[in-house]
């Protein structure tokens, strides 16, 4: 408790001074709360006469064995409702673990828990409670900018946090849909090897459609999604950001700690492994008010969470899509190639965060592509219509993959014969199988380094292909004998010899 000094030294600091409410933490060392405590009362009268709950003026015969009570009550939460405490088991219980601090009766017990279990399992639609319980946690986005491959992108992180602890992890995606925001939640739960018995969310779309009435009701995916990790799903009141303050923070500090300088990296799954790690690091370090590490706690949180399903869930969206005679799939305004196999037939579209899979009607997979964030754009995998370009290859000439080709590559197969056009197409279809982007670029090394060393067949182009896919990008050097290397005479065949075989006589039968 402050005294009047300290009190009327925040408010004069508030009105008179015009400081914001963060300028007078930072000045008084007080926390937030407090100063937001003393900002809003107005009644400052003296209080007169006994505590509540206290008729006596002492401490009541309970008090020792509350602490013992709420805890069991607070790990009950992520128990099966059948193996629950009841009051009874909880006063047996108590008798035989704590005979030495019970002294009161099962009635007062009994009075107790009903009181607790009411506060415990009550209905906390819309409002999150001022002090944060151990195993709950807050999820939100927030936007930055990335680089992926040198490319800039406007990107969006998922964060979770555990109001608790202190704790939080984030993970980068380039949308803020569904899929991203169970993808990275399911990271996140994966790697601390435990769920949330509670999470917290703003009205997101992704997981929330607002009905008639300011009704909530949950978006499907999302819904199997709480019920398979078993974590209870609430959210804030609308325009109430201030609800889940924990979050808002730690949006902010991920921003701030992982985010400057810009990041750039070349693979965005690799990226949100090392974001996971970091995280982990930066929790080696104390709470700001509790004085013990962010990490122990976090700990200490785990015992209040459920632990992993045995079975993963797979966070992805299923749509059957006819493709046009090109035998490419549209989804979500862009277009996804496939193969000209399948020029208008039937496929199925799987898309999870960060990728699009396209599938026969068996479920094989044709092609997987990058999802696309933009509209109207395309996605092409050449490698299935470069087969149907070898069968045709006067017709690659005029295709955009021909095209998109570097130039040497568009140099070597223009000034090859049809049959070696053919060859050059199937050897690049071995290059690229797999990764046609790292494919491609290996091919191109390897094109350029054999044309230098004045060789051109399409075998010595595949062979130094795999060297540089293999070994990397490490160049053959030329191998300079030394001076004293005995000559050899050449050796010269005598062929002449069976030239007399011939001159023999066969015998007529």
């Amino acid at each position: 408790m402050l005294t009047m000094t300290q009190v009327k030294n925040i408010k004069k600091l508030y009105y008179s001074k015009g400081k914001k409410v963060n300028e007078i933490v930072k000045i008084t060392g007080h926390n937030y709360r407090t100063v937001m405590k003393y900002l809003e009362k107005d009644d400052f009268n003296q209080t007169v006469g006994r505590k509540e709950g206290d008729k006596r003026g002492r401490p009541r015969k309970i008090e020792p064995v509350k602490p013992i009570i709420d805890r069991w009550l607070e790990e009950d939460k992520t128990a099966p409702v059948k193996q629950r405490h009841t009051a009874k088991k909880i006063y047996t219980r108590l008798k035989e673990e704590h005979g030495e601090l019970l002294n009161v009766g099962y009635r007062t017990i009994a009075y107790y828990v009903a009181k607790r279990k009411k506060e415990v399992y009550k209905d906390e639609e819309g409002y999150i409670p001022l002090e944060h319980p151990k195993g709950e946690a807050q999820v939100d986005f927030g936007q930055a900018i990335f680089y992926e491959k040198g490319k800039r992108i406007e990107g969006h992180y998922l964060n979770m946090t555990f109001p608790y602890s202190n704790g939080g992890y984030t993970q980068v995606f380039k949308g803020e849909n569904q899929e991203c925001l169970l993808e990275g939640m399911k990271r996140i739960f994966e790697y601390i090897e435990h769920v949330p018995y509670k999470i917290w969310f703003d009205n997101l779309s992704a997981a929330v459609i607002m009905g008639k009435n300011k009704e909530r009701k949950l978006v499907e995916q999302f819904e199997r999604f709480a019920l398979h990790y078993g974590f209870e799903a609430n959210f804030c009141n609308p325009n109430s950001g201030h609800e889940k303050g924990n979050v808002k923070n730690k949006v902010g500090y991920h921003r701030r700690n992982l985010f400057v300088p810009i990041p750039h990296f070349e693979n965005i799954d690799e990226y949100n492994k090392k974001l996971l790690k970091l995280s982990g690091i930066d929790m080696k370090r104390e709470h700001y008010k509790k004085g013990e590490l962010i990490e122990k706690l976090l700990e200490e949180e785990k015992d209040f969470m459920f632990k992993l399903p045995e079975k993963e869930f797979e966070v992805c969206r299923i749509k059957t899509v006819i493709t046009d005679k090109y035998g490419k799939a549209e989804y979500e305004t862009n277009l996804y190639s496939t193969s000209p196999v399948y020029a208008g037939e039937e496929v199925i579209v799987k898309a999870t965060a960060d990728k699009v899979v396209i599938m026969n009607k068996d479920f094989r997979t044709i092609v997987t592509h990058e999802r696309i964030y933009d509209k109207y754009k395309e996605s092409m995998k050449w490698y299935p219509y470069l087969e149907a370009l070898a069968r045709r290859p006067k017709a690659i000439k005029y295709t955009k993959f021909f095209n998109e080709l570097p130039d040497i590559w568009k140099d070597y197969i223009d000034n090859q014969d049809n049959e070696g056009k053919k060859r050059s197409i199937k050897a690049l279809m071995k290059m690229i199988e797999g990764d046609e982007d790292l494919g491609l670029i290996n091919a191109t090394k390897a094109i350029e380094e054999t044309l230098n060393n004045g060789i051109n067949d399409i075998d010595s182009i595949i062979a130094t292909y795999y060297r540089i896919r293999n070994m990397g990008n490490i160049a053959i050097n030329e191998i300079n004998l030394k001076d004293n290397i005995p000559k050899i005479k050449e050796y010269q065949s005598d062929i002449n010899i069976y030239d007399s075989l011939c001159k023999r006589q066969v015998p007529a039968i």
